[in-house]
């Protein structure tokens, strides 16, 4: 049982002409790491919203097509029932944030399904273990920082134990090393708890190295699926879709060019250090460069 599966799905907000999904059909494996690459209108946040029935149970439009999450269709459940399979944090996590203390605001979800206390303490602690935040309890989510605050938000998810984490731009307002510590979270979850990861970004610097699959999302519909290497080895493409490009792959493009050849293909550093040194090697010994 997949933890997602749109199939033709096309939606449309209330009130808009131009449908938000138009005929998108994609599938998430259990345990993937999965990123929805796209600008802002291509339809990445619909399908975060899909994936926990905000859509169209809160948010009002015209759903067409199956939309499975878990083997359930989002369309014949309410939003409390897939609260303890998916876990949703927004761009914005202090938005989502309301309690005094950073152990209330983890405890609120599971309190309100009324578990035990003990039950209770043992996942307010797991939870906030996992994200990095042991001893964080008796904090006000509003002194931490941006980061710290965007894991907050993840441990409040977390403790209701779902299958599968759900996050839109979470690294939005965060700096490059703010990113890399929140994705190498994730990709823990993911190893050490086998969760499933969907998360959607315009940014695709630091994503490449930690997901599975990449999709490449453009007014509603899938323009590209597969591995990071095969979804960001075209720099300029990615570029008119209003996707930031690893810098990686933008200096294979320069290098292909500058000197003549179109083999360079390289997306993470040790990929770009193996093939520098193999054109150094190259020139060394005479060869064609």
């Amino acid at each position: 049982m997949r933890p997602l599966e749109l199939r033709d799905v096309t939606f449309t907000y209330a009130g808009e002409q131009r449908p938000a999904l138009d005929g998108l059909t994609l599938e998430v494996e259990k345990g993937e790491f999965v990123t929805l690459l796209g600008e802002n209108g291509s339809g990445k946040s619909t399908v975060c919203m899909l994936t926990n029935g905000l859509i169209p149970n809160a948010l009002r439009g015209q759903l067409a097509g199956s939309a499975k999450v878990f083997g359930f269709e989002v369309r014949e459940h309410s939003v409390a029932e897939f609260a303890t399979r998916v876990g949703m944090v927004f761009q914005e996590p202090e938005s989502q944030l309301f309690c005094m203390s950073v152990e209330e605001e983890v405890s609120f979800g599971p309190e309100n399904l009324a578990v035990p206390r003990e039950q209770l303490r043992e996942r307010i602690e797991w939870a906030l273990e996992l994200v990095g935040l042991k001893g964080y309890n008796d904090c006000s989510p509003f002194s931490l920082s941006g980061g710290e605050t965007e894991r907050v938000a993840i441990a409040a998810a977390l403790s209701m134990r779902p299958e599968m984490l759900v996050l839109d731009e979470p690294g939005y307002a965060l700096d490059p090393v703010g990113r890399q510590d929140l994705y190498r979270v994730l990709r823990d979850l993911r190893d050490r708890q086998g969760m499933t990861i969907l998360l959607a970004e315009r940014d695709a610097e630091e994503l490449s190295s930690f997901s599975d699959r990449m999709i490449l999302m453009r007014s509603g519909r899938v323009v590209k699926s597969g591995t990071p290497k095969e979804v960001l080895k075209d720099a300029e493409s990615l570029r008119s879709m209003g996707v930031l490009p690893p810098q990686l792959s933008e200096v294979s493009v320069l290098l292909n060019r500058r000197l003549g050849r179109s083999d360079l293909d390289f997306s993470t550093v040790a990929e770009a250090e193996n093939a520098i040194s193999g054109i150094l090697s190259s020139k060394r010994r005479g060869g064609r460069a």
